[in-house]
């Protein structure tokens, strides 16, 4: 099964960006400043997961 690089590249970002929500809400207030982090990782996550080729499949 073959899984498109943006697939990744989505689920990469969603993961990021949640992990990163998770731990700028801890104390239950969002600043500007925890904004940008998540939305930079979230970018981060996209970019870096799309720009990784997917392992080729063994042929038998």
């Amino acid at each position: 099964m073959r899984i498109p690089n943006f697939a990744k590249a989505i689920v990469g970002g969603a993961a990021a960006g949640t992990a990163a929500a998770v731990t700028a809400v801890q104390d239950n207030v969002l600043t500007t400043g925890e904004g940008i982090t998540i939305a930079l990782a979230v970018l981060g996550a996209l970019g870096i997961t799309y720009a990784v080729p997917n392992k080729k499949e063994p042929t038998a």
